[in-house]
């Protein structure tokens, strides 16, 4: 029987802690203490029952508990699950990046991997993590988003905002300011650009994506006269695409582009480089907004904001943006569980192509 018409299959959510000095245990009981959300999907968290335990007592939070167990394959439904991957104490010094709090977060991070490629969790919410910590602990890449590339051997994916006011893709992440430029080139906005477009039709379900391109520097250029990324670079990528048949725009000026609220028009956005995405994102977006890592064969999103070191402990977090995670990676999940159904079946796919080529 097909997953989606399945009644008896709930999607399992694995959850990684992330810093343990942070607001990751704070966000993750504040989320799950909300029965709903157990009665529909199986949340299934890694981290140290030690270090829930603490935090749970931190919280102004009535009767919670989370069923502890030692593999995924464990867990118990209607309720929240917790791997424990330690047993003896940990040190928690709230507020401060360790040793021990990136150690514990790489591991949870190493766990869910391993049962994601198992298949005995179906989607993936990873809770912020401190990058100074977990390097620290031998983590070698900028953040999750290019571990998990790497994890799952993808060369193009993307780093993709999301809200329900808009979708910023990022083309050069995390990078340094001073390297966007050398960085930018016409290929990589193609292969950045088509990630956005499959994501679009397959992740959420637009059928005809329309995209928004922004230029680089100021006035996107000003025809060449403040730059010439945008005339070499982007606009010459924007023709290809469109000659692909890709409804892509641009290239924008960045400014004018948000302040004039252009941004509703669009079904998704792609920004040159990190502040010029994420800036506005977070002013319109910053407590509900989504990081999905779009490209992956496998479904992972996280809040949108960090560790928020100077929150932790004080009871103080919102955990809405978490709860927008866990929401967005499970439509996700059943989108593309749907989009293969569609996609496969001959005879839906003869009456599309009869439908567009018959559009005037």
């Amino acid at each position: 029987m097909d997953k989606i018409q399945d009644e008896d299959f709930r999607i399992k959510i694995g959850i990684t802690s992330g810093d343990l000095n942070g607001i990751g245990y704070e966000l993750i009981i504040k989320t799950l203490s909300d029965q709903r959300l157990c009665e529909l999907y199986t949340p299934i968290v890694y981290g140290t029952s030690r270090a829930a335990s603490y935090h749970r007592k931190t919280l102004n939070i009535g009767d919670f508990n989370f069923n502890t167990i030692r593999k995924a394959d464990q867990a118990g439904l209607r309720k929240p699950n917790i791997v424990n991957l330690r047993d003896e104490e940990v040190k928690i010094d709230l507020g401060q990046p360790t040793p021990e709090s990136g150690e514990i977060a790489y591991l949870a991070l190493e766990a869910a991997v391993e049962d994601l490629k198992r298949n005995l969790i179906n989607v993936l919410v990873t809770a912020p993590i401190n990058k100074h910590a977990i390097k620290m602990a031998g983590f070698e890449f900028p953040g999750h988003t290019e571990y998990l590339a790497s994890r799952f051997e993808t060369q193009d994916y993307l780093m993709l905002m999301v809200s329900k006011k808009l979708r910023i893709g990022i083309v050069t992440g995390h990078l340094p300011l001073s390297q966007v430029s050398n960085a930018l080139n016409k290929d990589l906005i193609l292969r950045k650009a088509r990630v956005l477009n499959d994501s679009l039709l397959r992740d959420f379900g637009i059928r005809k994506p329309r995209i928004a391109i922004l230029g680089l520097n100021p006035h996107a250029g000003e025809n060449g006269m403040i730059g010439q990324e945008e005339t070499q670079i982007i606009h010459p990528a924007i023709k290809v695409l469109n000659d692909e048949g890709m409804l892509a725009y641009g290239p924008f000026p960045a400014d004018g582009f948000f302040g004039s609220s252009s941004y509703q028009k669009f079904d998704g956005i792609l920004a040159m480089y990190h502040d010029q995405g994420m800036l506005p994102f977070k002013t319109l977006s910053f407590d509900s907004g989504v990081n999905f890592t779009a490209g992956l064969p496998i479904v992972r999103t996280s809040p949108a904001h960090g560790t928020a070191y100077e929150l932790a402990g004080k009871d103080e977090a919102s955990p809405d943006s978490f709860r927008e995670a866990l929401y967005l990676a499970c439509d996700i999940f059943r989108n593309r569980m749907m989009y293969e159904e569609i996609t496969s079946n001959p005879l839906i796919n003869d009456r599309d192509d009869h439908n567009d080529g018959a559009e005037t």
